[in-house]
């Protein structure tokens, strides 16, 4: 820590050009991320289908949700701030009643013996070491004082600021509360179209929704999607690995010299409840190699999984790559483990998709979602709220999508997953 604080000193531009570079990583992996959607949207492969009219609409919802989502943390976050703002003047006031009182009661103790200066004092008494004691003793009592006054005076502009801070916070809580009004009007208007368009297309949705073609098709875009993922992100390790390395050469000559693929629209199988879940994930386990945590994982919401990986499908004799966790709309969805944000956007087949890169290949996709609460290149911890449940995609029931995958290819989440 200390050579690493001493080398920034040296350095006063090192930190602001990791910062940079950090900034160009981001943006170079928010341009790569357009160029693979526009790829996927342009191939041959992915002709439009009914649940494509979906896409406007189902985009929309996630972002005003997100929005809210926004609104609200920024909510909790005042209202955290108001009762702190609240508790530190209360404080204040207890304080500033103490020191009126005993102010009061020296100014009262001097009314009673009199208002005696210092030469009344030196000839009244005739004694040299008592008028000495009195001396002293006055001017211990007027220190006292002068510093009780002082002490006053500032708890008094501590309370004025904490007002004029309390009153800009009142103010930012109504126009959050505003514009949260407003956002949920605009979440309703967009999950009317999205109803109109369902309703109008429905027929269309559930006809395709089985199509074996299709199925098939979507699987491809989404394995193409996680492979060129994986490559981009054990692309950037490697850059980042050889920079470190570039670094390090570098800090030790200054130091030296002096100064496989997933099913489409996965629908649950009717009355079938394979297992259920009551626990959420947590960050208990960041920090560990996402290769140990076999078995230690819990799934993403809370909810009943209606079908087992690698099962065949009942409608179209496709096999499971994912779970399917039946959930109520608008419920949270948990990331299961530490890791980076490497796609977060709507996706034929899928809805509103969002991916975890957790490293050494290892990757979790979750599908259907309502709404997306994380952008790409953001950090998140286990636990974290990165989503919320949905029927995004054209899926007819409210739930999850979840997958685990190694270097592109799907395992099995349950065998990696402790329910409680």
């Amino acid at each position: 820590m200390g050579l690493a604080m001493g080398l920034l000193a040296c350095h006063p531009t090192l930190a602001a050009k990791k910062a940079d570079a950090a900034k160009d990583d981001l943006k170079d992996v928010h341009e790569k991320i357009e160029t693979l959607k526009k790829e996927l949207d342009a191939s041959t492969d992915a002709h439009k289908d009914a649940a494509d009219a979906l896409r406007a609409s189902e985009t929309a919802i996630s972002k005003a949700q997100k929005k809210l989502h926004d609104i609200n943390i920024k909510q909790k976050q005042n209202s955290n701030a108001l009762t702190q703002l609240k508790q530190q003047s209360l404080r204040l006031n207890d304080s500033l009643a103490e020191q009126q009182q005993q102010l009061s009661q020296q100014l009262y103790q001097q009314y009673l013996h009199g208002n005696q200066s210092y030469t009344q004092l030196m000839l009244e008494n005739k004694d040299p070491s008592a008028i000495a004691r009195d001396l002293k003793y006055f001017a211990y009592i007027a220190k006292a004082r002068s510093q009780l006054i002082a002490e006053m005076q500032g708890n008094l502009q501590k309370v004025e600021t904490l007002n004029e801070a309390t009153a800009a916070k009142l103010n930012e809580v109504a126009a959050l509360k505003q514009k949260q009004e407003e956002e949920k009007k605009a979440l309703l208007l967009q999950k009317q179209e999205k109803a109109k368009v369902v309703q109008s297309l429905s027929q269309k949705i559930a006809a395709q929704r089985t199509q074996i073609d299709k199925l098939k098709r979507d699987e491809k875009s989404l394995s193409n999607l996680v492979e060129r993922l994986a490559k981009q992100a054990a692309a950037q390790k490697k850059k980042r690995l050889a920079e470190q390395k570039a670094q390090k050469a570098k800090t030790k000559s200054t130091k030296q010299a002096p100064a496989r693929t997933s099913s489409s629209q996965p629908v649950p199988e009717q009355n079938q409840t394979v297992a259920r879940n009551e626990t959420l994930p947590d960050n208990d386990l960041d920090g560990v190699h996402f290769a140990s945590l076999r078995g230690k994982l819990r799934l993403p919401v809370r909810g009943e999984v209606s079908n087992r990986f690698g099962a065949v499908r009942s409608d179209t004799g496709v096999s499971w790559k994912g779970l399917f966790i039946r959930a109520s709309e608008g419920n949270d969805v948990k990331s299961v483990a530490g890791g980076r944000i490497v796609f977060a956007d709507w996706m034929r087949g899928f809805g509103n998709l969002i991916i975890v890169d957790h490293g050494n290949g290892y990757m979790s996709l979750y599908g259907n979602n309502q709404a997306l609460l994380k952008n790409v290149g953001e950090k998140v911890s286990g636990g974290d709220t990165i989503a919320a449940v949905g029927n995004s995609g054209g899926n007819e029931s409210s739930g999850l999508y979840y997958e685990l995958r190694r270097n592109s290819v799907p395992f099995d989440p349950l065998s990696w997953s402790s329910l409680r």
